[in-house]
């Protein structure tokens, strides 16, 4: 998540113990890989249903997604010029819509994140996404989409490893509203009032952070989103409402449950001039984006889009108390490891 500085205490969650053959052995981690795989097989499914393609993406590029707020990218040595892991392959998403009009990535990620947040069971410095874009497409699209394949892969693993998700205390009836695929929404503006009205110093021009979201999120008996993020809280990729000026047509998608956040997606800005202002904006050189911003001045086709954290799905799906549980080699923030 892009996720503004934290200024309150969230929750611990369970620290990790380090030992990385006892985890791999551990009957926990194998009932949550159990689940990821049976996730990632049904996301393929709907996906491809959907009329999706599905790439590789890029590990490595000039240039990397800025708005990994607080998070670094890693640097590598391409042949004498530095080239950044990726912290996001979005742009290269926009940039493959020439030739696919709707594609996917199961898509690894680097972020270094700062050691603070080792305990918030939200953070791992590498993690994988499913990332979906959609050339033509609204954030209404993007929206459907996002809501499609949760529900479409929460009910696979239901029917598929229902032994296992009730070895590990996952109870069916956790999942019913979800299932009816109904999902509530409000806007940003509305979510700050509800947490300031709780007496949440929620800012109102940030993301909602992170102990904000536990609390809208324990509230809910079903997933919902959040809109219209203020500009200056996320990339210059996210654009901005041309009928409301200064919010942006963007979305995340919240569980229940005090699971948190699960998508972050948006409509994206496909006008070559606005996107270089918006770019000075947020305090980016547009000339270390040459090759992005030459394919958008030759063409790219306005779209929609999302990322789906994967570890943070599976999270949901099994109940666990922290990413580290969900994950088979755990790169914790701050935690030098194998």
């Amino acid at each position: 998540m892009h996720q503004a500085e934290q200024t309150v205490a969230v929750r611990k969650a369970a620290p990790y113990p380090g030992l990385l053959g006892e985890h791999l052995t551990a009957e926990r981690t194998k009932a949550a890989m159990a689940v990821q795989q049976e996730a990632l097989y049904a996301a393929r499914e709907f996906l491809r249903g959907q009329g999706f393609t599905e790439l590789l993406p890029p590990l490595i590029g000039p240039v990397t997604d800025p708005g990994a707020r607080g998070a670094k990218a890693l640097d590598v040595d391409f042949y004498g010029h530095t080239y950044k892991i990726m912290t996001s392959a979005i742009l290269y998403k926009q940039a493959s819509l020439r030739g696919f009009p709707k594609l996917f990535y199961i898509a690894p990620n680097i972020r270094v994140e700062p050691p603070e947040t080792v305990d918030t069971g939200r953070h791992l410095v590498e993690f994988h996404q499913i990332d979906v874009e959609i050339a033509g497409g609204t954030r209404q699209d993007a929206m459907d989409t996002a809501a499609g394949l949760l529900t479409h892969v929460v009910a696979h693993v239901l029917d598929t490893v229902p032994d296992v998700l009730r070895e590990l205390g996952r109870d069916p009836l956790d999942f019913a509203e979800l299932l009816t695929g109904k999902f509530d929404s409000c806007t940003h503006t509305e979510a700050v009032q509800r947490l300031r009205d709780q007496g949440h110093p929620q800012s109102p021009d940030a993301e909602i952070n992170w102990a904000g979201e536990e609390i809208l999120s324990r509230e809910a008996d079903r997933p919902f989103f959040i809109t219209d993020y203020p500009k200056g809280s996320r990339g210059f990729y996210d654009r901005e409402n041309p009928q409301d000026p200064g919010v942006l047509r963007n979305f995340d998608l919240i569980a229940h449950g005090g699971y948190g956040e699960l998508v972050s997606g948006s409509e994206r800005e496909a006008d070559y001039a606005t996107l270089v202002t918006r770019m000075r904006e947020s305090g980016e050189n547009p000339a270390k984006y040459d090759w992005y911003l030459r394919l958008m001045r030759e063409g790219l086709p306005a779209s929609a889009g999302f990322g789906m954290g994967l570890q943070r799905l599976v999270r949901f799906l099994t109940g666990l108390d922290a990413l580290w549980q969900v994950s088979a080699y755990p790169k914790l923030p701050g935690v030098v490891s194998p």
